[in-house]
């Protein structure tokens, strides 16, 4: 099946890659806005179309799109691309909201076509193997989700630049780029929380700099942690009377232990490759398109919870005073 590409950084790049690996993709086309950008990332896989102009590349001859643009963007070009009848398979956030949302999924429907969220741990082999370690944890009681890295484009906002990624205008910052690696884990594994209350500290031009936010239910507390201006190195962790799990990365899945309440201590889950990572996404937007029957409760799981997560954000950002846009 021949897919477009919009966007061409590393992400795009690993994409790619992982498309590859799973035998059923074909790159048939590349945007970008710089004529020499598009063609120098074009080249790398054997791809001869590259587009300047987002029409153009939607009225071409590609099956899909993934989507790999500036956050503000995502809704505007996946409504583009629904409509002339391709597959989308959009980066995190696939939509700022929710109402938005709604409006591309009903979009998708009417055309019979796939819609999804580009988000590495709902496909990821190790989702499987961290919902059995829950079980052997006992009685759940607190749980700390965190995903703190240091930006490569921090460096820019020193120097007094504003990169997309950090600017609120483009739907940027950390609870839009990190924060949602620790809410699809909290909503996938323990559901919508009774309360939510979330705090975050802001750059002078407006954008998060990091976040808190505090999930609570009947029998536990879920506290998340997120941001783009310093290096976690704790991990993450999932408390029971019977054991603890610990994730070295909670957007990757990877790095996971299993300490029982006796000592012993289980490594689950290594440390895979990026490209590898993304290739198993890759696969199950081919799966969904393809087999529609036999994928639709897991497809509809995943748009589900991704109106959740959407949803959740969207209180999230009310309560930290994040202003988008």
């Amino acid at each position: 099946m021949r897919y477009g590409v919009i966007g061409t950084s590393w992400i795009a790049q690993s994409y790619v890659r992982g498309a590859e690996i799973t035998g059923g993709w074909e790159l048939g086309a590349v945007y970008s806005r710089r004529e020499e950008t598009g063609r120098a990332f074009a080249e790398q896989f054997g791809c001869a179309q590259v587009f300047t102009d987002l029409e153009a590349m939607a009225e071409s001859g590609i099956d899909a799109v993934y989507i790999a643009s500036p956050n503000s963007l995502h809704e505007e070009q996946t409504r583009l691309f629904l409509e002339r009848g391709k597959h989308v398979l959009c980066e995190k956030p696939i939509a700022v909201s929710s109402r938005n949302l709604r409006e591309l999924y009903r979009l998708a429907d009417q055309k019979g076509l796939v819609y999804l969220e580009a988000i590495m741990m709902l496909h990821l082999p190790a989702r499987r193997i961290v919902r059995l370690a829950l079980e052997e944890l006992g009685q759940i009681t607190s749980a700390h989700l965190d995903f703190s890295q240091l930006s490569s484009k921090y460096g820019q906002v020193i120097g007094g630049q504003i990169p997309s990624s950090f600017d609120p205008h483009m739907a940027g910052g950390s609870l839009m780029d990190l924060g949602i690696y620790c809410v699809y884990p909290a909503l996938d594994f323990f559901g919508l929380p009774d309360g939510i209350s979330t705090s975050g500290t802001f750059f002078p031009f407006g954008g998060d700099v990091s976040g808190a936010s505090l999930f609570t239910y009947k029998d536990k507390q879920v506290s998340l942690r997120y941001s783009k201006v310093g290096q976690g190195r704790l991990g993450s962790e999932i408390i029971g009377d019977q054991g603890t799990l610990v994730l070295d990365s909670i957007s990757k899945l990877s790095g996971i232990r299993l300490y029982t309440r006796s000592g012993e201590v289980r490594e689950l889950v290594g440390e895979p490759s990026k490209d590898r990572l993304m290739g198993y996404e890759a696969e199950d937007f081919l799966r969904y398109i393809q087999d529609p029957a036999g994928t639709r409760e897991e497809y509809t799981y995943a748009r589900e919870l991704c109106m959740q997560v959407c949803e959740v954000m969207e209180t999230m950002r009310d309560q930290a005073g994040i202003q988008l846009g």
